[in-house]
């Protein structure tokens, strides 16, 4: 089959490279147009993009199908002649007219067991509601949102200190495979597809308002929040202490504590002991292991309790009930 790609991102690299590496014939790529990166805003091309320039192919740039530029895009695509499409984290919704164009239709790579977990954020909102297991599947595309036929499905535990990033690349690595194994199956006619069945919860995208963390909220709503946030948009809090105006504090990974000690502290303070650093909750304890204080990297929490002052605290919504508004 002559296959076009659809994808943007870095965890869509790797189905790229499994389609090339298992000899399918992927005669071009769709992906969205450079993006402004950095704090020099440099137009930069997307992963797939620069990946699909380095295989040789065509590289075809639309953000969506309803512009001057969408239409250019279509010509382009048809020009291409592909029987098929694959998709994997395009950014984009096909229109209708365009999941028509190509005799197979399209088949797409989505985070999550379906249908659970619909939409764009799979992996983070699996990890924010502390499920124990999440996955892959390979469904045809059609109109509704993540609503089509599953073709195959690989799942994979959650512990309860994965973050969303590093579930995200390993599910790019297994879903990858899963891809390239269900297309060769579509080209010799032994693939089939099932209706999806269950309850249907949703995915939508995170914005940075979202991880912000409530350290008066449960102990695993926090880690949770945490981990399904790092690295993106990144959980976050404002650090107060007695000598000091507030500071925006990054959380980058939590994990549960099974010896939760004794303690008469309020939710938001620290207690820092020599190799760990915890966080209060509304009903125990957090250990946090990477933070990123103010205008510093990403470091150890351990390194960054040395000489810390001993009122540091996060706000919560109990003593900064006007910082977590919903606006």
């Amino acid at each position: 089959m002559r296959i076009v790609f659809a994808g943007t991102p870095e965890p869509a690299v790797a189905s790229l490279n499994a389609l090339v590496e298992a000899g399918h014939n992927v005669v071009g790529v769709l992906t969205r147009t450079d993006a402004k990166v950095g704090r020099k805003r440099v137009l930069t091309p997307s992963p797939v993009a620069a990946r699909a320039e380095e295989l040789g192919l065509p590289v075809i740039k639309a953000d969506g199908f309803h512009t001057d530029d969408g239409e250019a895009a279509i010509e382009q695509l048809k020009a291409l002649q592909p029987d098929i499409g694959a998709v994997v984290a395009y950014g984009g919704l096909l229109p209708q007219h365009v999941l028509d164009m190509l005799p197979k239709g399209w088949v797409n790579l989505h985070f999550s067991l379906l249908p659970a977990y619909r939409g764009a954020a799979p992996v983070q909102w699996a990890i924010i509601n502390q499920e124990t297991e999440t996955g892959a599947a390979v469904f045809q595309l059609e109109a509704g949102l993540d609503t089509g036929p599953v073709f195959s499905t690989v799942s994979r535990p959650l512990s309860g200190t994965n973050t969303a990033g590093e579930v995200l690349a390993d599910l790019a690595e297994t879903g990858a495979d899963l891809l390239a194994t269900t297309l060769t199956e579509i080209a010799a006619g032994s693939a089939e597809s099932t209706p999806q069945q269950g309850p249907v919860t949703w995915a939508p995208k995170l914005t940075s308002h979202q991880a912000k963390i409530d350290p008066a909220q449960p102990a695993e709503a926090v880690r949770g929040l945490i981990n399904g946030t790092s690295p993106a948009p990144g959980a976050w809090s404002q650090l107060a202490s007695a000598d000091g105006a507030p500071q925006r504090f990054k959380i980058g990974r939590a994990r549960p504590v099974e010896d939760q000690p004794e303690y008469d502290l309020q939710p938001g303070e620290f207690i820092l002991e020599a190799k760990r650093v915890l966080l209060v909750c509304q009903d125990g304890v957090i250990e946090l292991t990477d933070v990123q204080p103010a205008g510093k990297k990403m470091m150890r929490a351990t390194d960054w309790a040395r000489g810390v002052d001993d009122a540091v605290r996060l706000q919560t919504s109990l003593t900064h009930p006007d910082e977590f508004q919903v606006n």
